[in-house]
């Protein structure tokens, strides 16, 4: 019965849209995960100072999950839009041109999703909330935390920054920090995410081929610039969650760009 009332609920809430295009259930979840990170950031000094590792594998695991969350609402508005008229939408309201300034459901009348699946099933609506992804992304961060932790302690060790030299040490660490740690962790982030699908080795390598250089180019244009940043003016403590901060549209292009090799 439990199961069944999971199912309904979601499925209720899977055919629900903001103004009619942005998908209630995902709303719901960026919301909670938002909240979450509030009460973060409210206690994290104090819990990084007792426990600075697993402080901060939390904080990856939720930073993570929001980036996913923002990539699938990405794919779901993207995707609701094409479905709707480009004109004389149903569910708008006209005002001169002006976006929507009502909250607009669809109607409540549509019946609920089947019990077999989370969602009602149609050719061309938006895919549904996936919990399975949303897990991977969240273990993901979760278990890099301890890794990036001992390599940004191991950067400020051997590079350490002081008042009167801090662009060179910096620059330093960042040059490290992209010509080794980043193109091994987008390897592992692939061949994670890839076994963690099911995939098997012959899937790990067809990702390799198919994203792999796409993705570390794109890298090489957006990270150098944050890393400097981080390094020269953050302090250690708050390095990684600056990282998975600003990582989270990075993570959400990677999401978007791990399920679209998928598809």
């Amino acid at each position: 019965m439990l199961e069944t009332s999971r199912r309904r609920v979601l499925g209720a809430l899977n055919s629900r849209y903001i103004y009619g295009r942005v998908p209630l259930l995902h709303t719901v979840i960026f919301i909670i995960e938002m909240a979450i990170t509030m009460r973060l950031i409210a206690k994290f000094n104090s819990c990084y100072a007792v426990k600075p590792v697993l402080t901060t594998m939390i904080t990856n695991a939720v930073l993570g999950g929001i980036a996913d969350t923002v990539a699938q609402s990405l794919t779901a508005i993207k995707t609701r839009r094409k479905t709707l008229p480009s004109t004389n939408n149903p569910h708008a309201v006209n005002n001169g041109g002006n976006p929507l300034i009502s909250i607009e459901l669809t109607d409540l009348k549509e019946k609920p999703a089947s019990l077999g699946s989370l969602v009602p099933t149609t050719t061309n609506g938006p895919p549904p909330f996936d919990f399975e992804r949303l897990t991977r992304f969240m273990a993901y961060g979760f278990l890099m935390a301890p890794v990036q932790f001992q390599w940004f302690g191991f950067l400020s060790r051997t590079f350490p920054i002081s008042k009167t030299r801090g662009t060179i040490p910096a620059m330093q660490r960042v040059a490290m920090d992209q010509l080794i740690f980043a193109p091994i962790g987008l390897g592992i982030f692939f061949t994670f995410m890839t076994i963690a699908e099911g995939g098997g080795k012959r899937a790990v390598f067809k990702k390799f081929q198919d994203v792999y250089l796409p993705a570390l180019r794109a890298n090489y244009m957006v990270w150098p610039a944050v890393q400097i940043l981080n390094f020269r003016t953050v302090p250690i403590q708050f390095q990684i969650p600056f990282v998975s901060t600003v990582g989270i549209a990075w993570t959400a292009y990677l999401s978007l760009t791990n399920s679209a090799d998928e598809e």
